[in-house]
Order: structure tokens, then sequence, then C-alpha cells
């Protein structure tokens, strides 16, 4: 097994890649930014080849961007996973360099806001094609502006900007006014996506309900937390009783996975912790023991899904890392985080670098994703080493 400095040597290779690229880069996702498809009218205006043209794209073990046309961009969660690692190197060892990157980022952020909403916003720089709904480029979802709101809560934390604090306190209108709401019989609610659709996806609606939880720190606004409350206690009565949750409520995302799984568990933690309402705290304990033990196998493996290891998601051991961060579990499980730690920088890390997408039975898929891959291990790398105290 690597020692600690083997994983400071890992981070600074990515690191060094991705400022290297100074953030661009590709995304699992992003098919439909290709100017070839798009000078197919007649085709890009199908949502079956539009979902399948996605899915070439997301599948295929050879980069089809370059010969396709598709630009490397930035992408603001993606920016927003950044933001947070170099805040949390920042509190680990206050560098210059690690402000200087804060800020620029943030600068960058803001500036890619979604406009015509009831609050601060953000979307992909990509048109996307879901089996449930389309999402046009831009559109703002729950997912991608909490994760940098919670980067700007960081940010102003270190720099004390009032701005990043002012924009992330605006995202709560986003998310209390823009979203819709799948109601229950109690009155408890599921937050939507984006505002385009009515699914009910639990990690979206909980990550809705962390953002909230998240601003009623700085505000202290009641009806925040009572807002998200109600989100979580609708996640929390679709818990099954072994612990799992589904993606969502849909016929075709009954599956459980890794780190949807760890993102719920992160959530509903945060909302227990900020508001002081222990009344989840078993669904959070049986939730992370499913978790625990249904994900990581005896090698450091991190399966995908609950009953199949393949395909093996980068995304996976670095929520790892992060969801036993913010649980504060970490310390109690360090030898699984070192075991998977290990095995992805063994097997999924390049010379050059960056890390692998994923590891699939017959092909790998080598291709340099910068929010899905990059961004996440960053991210990753930089709860550990606030936990190690290492840099």
């Amino acid at each position: 097994m690597l020692p600690h400095n083997g994983f400071l040597e890992s981070f600074q290779k990515l690191k060094s890649y991705c400022e290297k690229e100074n953030f661009k880069g590709w995304d699992p996702y992003d098919g439909l930014n290709s100017k070839l498809f798009k000078s197919l009218p007649v085709i890009s205006k199908s949502r079956f080849f539009r979902l399948a043209w996605i899915q070439v794209f997301k599948r295929s073990p050879i980069n089809l961007r370059q010969i396709t046309s598709v630009e490397k961009g930035y992408n603001a969660k993606g920016l927003g996973l950044f933001i947070t690692g170099y805040c949390n190197l920042y509190k680990t060892d206050p560098k210059p360099e690690y402000l200087k990157k804060i800020n620029q980022l943030s600068a960058q952020v803001l500036k890619m806001q979604t406009q015509g909403y009831s609050g601060a916003c953000w979307g992909y720089n990509f048109d996307w094609q879901a089996r449930a709904f389309f999402q046009p480029k831009g559109m703002p979802t729950v997912v991608a502006t909490t994760f940098i709101t919670e980067a700007l809560l960081e940010a102003y934390k270190i720099t004390k900007n009032e701005e990043y604090l002012e924009v992330a306190k605006g995202a709560t209108q986003f998310v209390l006014k823009d979203l819709n709401r799948t109601y229950d019989e109690k009155d408890d609610f599921s937050f939507s996506y984006s505002p385009l659709d009515k699914t009910q996806v639990f990690n979206a609606s909980l990550l809705g309900a962390k953002l909230l939880s998240l601003v009623y720190e700085f505000t202290k606004e009641e009806n925040l937390l009572i807002e998200a409350r109600k989100a979580v206690q609708y996640a929390a009565d679709f818990q099954q009783e072994n612990g799992a949750w589904a993606y969502g409520t849909l016929p075709y995302h009954q599956w459980v996975d890794n780190f949807h799984s760890g993102y719920n568990l992160e959530c509903i933690y945060t909302y227990q912790k900020i508001s002081g309402d222990n009344s989840f705290s078993k669904h959070i304990e049986k939730g992370l023991d499913y978790y625990l033990k249904t994900f990581f196998t005896e090698e450091g493996i991190s399966k995908y899904y609950n009953n199949s290891v393949f395909p093996i998601d980068i995304h996976a051991p670095a929520q790892l890392v992060v969801t036993l961060s913010k649980l504060e579990v970490f310390k109690k499980n360090e030898k699984l985080i070192d075991k998977v730690l290990n095995w992805t920088v063994e097997n999924m890390q390049s010379d050059k670098g960056f890390f692998q997408y994923q590891k699939n039975k017959f092909f790998n898929s080598n291709i340099p994703y910068m929010r899905w891959a990059q961004a996440w291990m960053f991210y990753a790398f930089s709860y550990y080493f606030l936990e190690t105290n290492e840099q």
C-alpha cells in the first residue's frame, strides 16, 4: 500500500495536470456540444438520436470529441469542486497560491451564473438528454447549484468577500421558488432536479436540503430549515429496510449505486449537524452501515452498483473520502479509505497525472474528463489531507 506521501505525490501530479489545463476539459455528457452533430438538424432535434449520441460518447473508449469538434470548456460544478478543494488545502497550509486560485475560480463561477431565475443558479456547459427529460445548456440544476453554493461559502469563510456570501444566500431563492415539488400525504416533498422536470431523484432533492441548511448557518432564517427538513423526511421515508436508497421513484430509476448513496448520507448528516435535529440519526446509521458493507471490495475496489462491480467509476472512491469526512467518521474508517485510495491511484491514474473515468470488464475509458474525474479526485484528496493534516 502507498504511504501517505505516495498520495501526496499522486495529488501533486493531478494538481499539475489540472492547472496546466486551466481547469478546462471534456465531460462524459458533452457529446451534444459537437459542431458536427449540431450541423445535422433532423438528427439533433430528435430525442432518440440525442440520447443515443450522448451514450455513444459516454461509453466509447475512443475519444470522439476531437473528430466531431467538441471543445474543452469550463464546467461550473467542476469549478465548484476545485474551489472547495483549494479552500481545504488553504486550511491545511495557507499558501498565497491557494488563495489566488480560490479567488480566480470563484470569479469565473460568478460569471457563469444562469440568468432569469429567482436567485443565483448554475447549469452545465452542454445540452443534456436524459431518459426522463432534456436539459438545454445552462439550464440550472439543484446539483450544480448546491456544489457551487457550498464552494462560495467556503471561499467566503477564508476571504471574507461579501459577494460570495450574498450570491450563496441568493441561491436559496432558486431552490425555494424555481424547483418543482412533489408532495406526499404528510406535506413533505421532493425537490425536482431542475425547473424543467418533476422527477423525484433522492440525491438531487437532498442536495437542495443541504444548500438550505448550509446557508442557514449564516442567515439563521428558520424557514430554510423548515423546508430542508421536509425534503429530508421525504427521502428518509423511501429508505429501504436494509439502509439503501434507489436512485429515484421512476420505474427506470430503481438501481442502487455507490456515490449517490454517499451523497444522500452526506446531505442528511449536514442537515442534522446544522439543525440539531437528530430524528434522522437511525437513517444515517443504517445507511452508512449498508454503504460501507456493500460498495467496497476486500482489494479496495469501489463497486458501482450494490450488485455489480462494473463499471468501476472514479466518482465512487472520491465520494467515499468526502462522505466519511463529512459524516465525521474518517478516522474510524481510515484503513478502508487508504486501501480504496491506494487501489484507485495504482489502477486509475495515468502517468500524465489525470485519472481514468471508468474501468469496464473489457475496456477502460482513459479520456481525461475534467469535472467527473479530475475535479472529484482533487476534491477528495483535499478532504483526505484536511483529515490527516498533511500536504
